[in-house]
Protein backbone atom coordinates (compact mmCIF):
# COMPACT_ATOMS: atom_id res chain seq x y z
CA UNK A 1 0.00 0.00 0.00
CA UNK A 2 0.98 3.11 -0.70
CA UNK A 3 0.91 6.75 1.23
CA UNK A 4 1.97 9.10 -1.34
CA UNK A 5 -1.89 10.64 -1.01
CA UNK A 6 -0.66 11.76 2.34
CA UNK A 7 1.96 13.62 1.07
CA UNK A 8 1.13 17.83 1.03
CA UNK A 9 3.00 17.97 -2.66
CA UNK A 10 0.74 15.44 -4.30
CA UNK A 11 -2.70 16.20 -5.41
CA UNK A 12 -5.33 14.05 -4.91
CA UNK A 13 -8.91 13.14 -5.44
CA UNK A 14 -10.83 16.27 -6.62
CA UNK A 15 -7.74 17.88 -7.72
CA UNK A 16 -6.69 15.20 -10.32
CA UNK A 17 -7.92 15.46 -13.94
CA UNK A 18 -9.75 12.65 -15.59
CA UNK A 19 -6.80 11.81 -17.21
CA UNK A 20 -4.80 11.03 -14.25
CA UNK A 21 -7.54 9.23 -12.56
CA UNK A 22 -7.49 7.47 -15.50
CA UNK A 23 -3.91 6.73 -15.41
CA UNK A 24 -3.73 5.79 -11.76
CA UNK A 25 -6.74 3.30 -12.38
CA UNK A 26 -4.90 1.71 -14.94
CA UNK A 27 -1.26 1.63 -13.23
CA UNK A 28 -3.35 -0.06 -10.12
CA UNK A 29 -5.34 -2.35 -12.21
CA UNK A 30 -2.96 -3.48 -15.22
CA UNK A 31 -0.18 -3.30 -12.30
CA UNK A 32 -0.99 -6.65 -10.77
CA UNK A 33 -0.30 -9.58 -10.47
CA UNK A 34 -4.22 -10.68 -10.45
CA UNK A 35 -4.11 -9.05 -14.00
CA UNK A 36 -1.13 -11.15 -15.08
CA UNK A 37 -2.75 -14.44 -13.55
CA UNK A 38 -6.13 -13.46 -14.95
CA UNK A 39 -4.36 -12.73 -18.76
CA UNK A 40 -2.72 -16.64 -18.53
CA UNK A 41 -5.40 -18.17 -17.81
CA UNK A 42 -7.62 -15.99 -20.84
CA UNK A 43 -4.89 -16.52 -23.02
CA UNK A 44 -4.34 -20.68 -22.01
CA UNK A 45 -8.08 -20.93 -22.71
CA UNK A 46 -8.24 -19.21 -25.98
CA UNK A 47 -4.82 -21.12 -27.25
CA UNK A 48 -6.61 -24.40 -26.14
CA UNK A 49 -9.80 -24.14 -27.52
CA UNK A 50 -9.68 -21.74 -30.84
CA UNK A 51 -5.55 -22.18 -31.43
CA UNK A 52 -5.19 -25.48 -32.49
CA UNK A 53 -8.39 -26.22 -34.42
CA UNK A 54 -8.71 -22.66 -36.06
CA UNK A 55 -5.44 -21.76 -37.20
CA UNK A 56 -4.89 -22.77 -40.90
CA UNK A 57 -1.17 -21.57 -40.26
CA UNK A 58 1.04 -22.89 -37.80
CA UNK A 59 2.76 -19.93 -36.92
CA UNK A 60 -0.69 -18.23 -35.77
CA UNK A 61 -0.71 -19.51 -32.63
CA UNK A 62 2.70 -18.30 -32.15
CA UNK A 63 2.27 -15.18 -32.64
CA UNK A 64 -0.50 -15.25 -30.22
CA UNK A 65 1.99 -16.90 -27.27
CA UNK A 66 4.95 -14.06 -27.85
CA UNK A 67 1.97 -11.52 -28.06
CA UNK A 68 1.19 -12.87 -24.91
CA UNK A 69 4.65 -12.62 -23.73
CA UNK A 70 4.72 -9.01 -24.56
CA UNK A 71 1.28 -8.12 -22.39
CA UNK A 72 2.87 -9.78 -19.57
CA UNK A 73 6.07 -7.57 -19.64
CA UNK A 74 4.39 -4.91 -19.50
CA UNK A 75 2.24 -5.73 -17.03
CA UNK A 76 5.60 -7.02 -14.69
CA UNK A 77 7.20 -4.18 -15.15
CA UNK A 78 4.49 -1.97 -14.17
CA UNK A 79 3.87 -4.09 -11.21
CA UNK A 80 7.97 -3.45 -10.46
CA UNK A 81 6.90 0.42 -11.18
CA UNK A 82 4.47 0.12 -8.53
CA UNK A 83 6.89 -1.18 -6.08
CA UNK A 84 9.52 1.56 -6.75
CA UNK A 85 6.34 4.19 -6.36
CA UNK A 86 6.07 2.37 -3.38
CA UNK A 87 9.24 2.78 -2.01
CA UNK A 88 9.79 6.89 -3.40
CA UNK A 89 6.41 7.24 -1.21
CA UNK A 90 7.71 5.84 1.92
CA UNK A 91 11.47 7.73 1.67
CA UNK A 92 9.13 11.10 0.79
CA UNK A 93 7.29 10.67 4.11
CA UNK A 94 10.47 9.31 5.89
CA UNK A 95 12.04 13.20 4.62
CA UNK A 96 8.49 15.04 5.63
CA UNK A 97 8.57 13.49 9.37
CA UNK A 98 12.28 14.37 9.21
CA UNK A 99 11.68 18.19 7.91
CA UNK A 100 8.91 18.75 10.58
CA UNK A 101 11.20 17.01 13.24
CA UNK A 102 13.73 19.80 12.34
CA UNK A 103 11.59 22.69 11.99
CA UNK A 104 10.21 21.93 15.61
CA UNK A 105 13.85 21.61 17.35
CA UNK A 106 14.47 25.01 14.99
CA UNK A 107 11.86 26.90 16.48
CA UNK A 108 12.60 25.42 19.92
CA UNK A 109 16.24 26.14 19.84
CA UNK A 110 15.69 29.74 18.19
CA UNK A 111 13.26 30.08 21.69
CA UNK A 112 16.01 28.65 23.95
CA UNK A 113 19.00 31.29 22.60
CA UNK A 114 15.91 34.17 22.83
CA UNK A 115 16.12 33.01 26.67
CA UNK A 116 19.48 32.57 26.82
CA UNK A 117 19.84 36.04 25.27
CA UNK A 118 17.73 37.91 28.21
CA UNK A 119 19.34 36.38 30.76
CA UNK A 120 23.05 36.93 29.64
CA UNK A 121 21.55 40.75 29.26
CA UNK A 122 20.17 40.60 32.50
CA UNK A 123 23.32 39.31 34.19
CA UNK A 124 25.47 42.19 31.95
CA UNK A 125 22.68 44.75 33.39
CA UNK A 126 23.15 43.35 36.96
CA UNK A 127 27.29 43.31 36.79
CA UNK A 128 27.60 46.03 35.07
CA UNK A 129 25.18 48.07 37.80
CA UNK A 130 27.19 47.25 40.63
CA UNK A 131 30.70 47.92 38.89
CA UNK A 132 29.60 51.65 37.89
Amino acid sequence: MTHWHRHPAVRTGDQLTIGERAADATRRNIGSWRFVGLLILIMMIWMATGGFGADAFPFILLNLALSTLAGLQASIIMIAQNRADQISSEVALHTLDNTTKLEQLLTTNTALTQQVHDLTTQVHQLVAGRTA
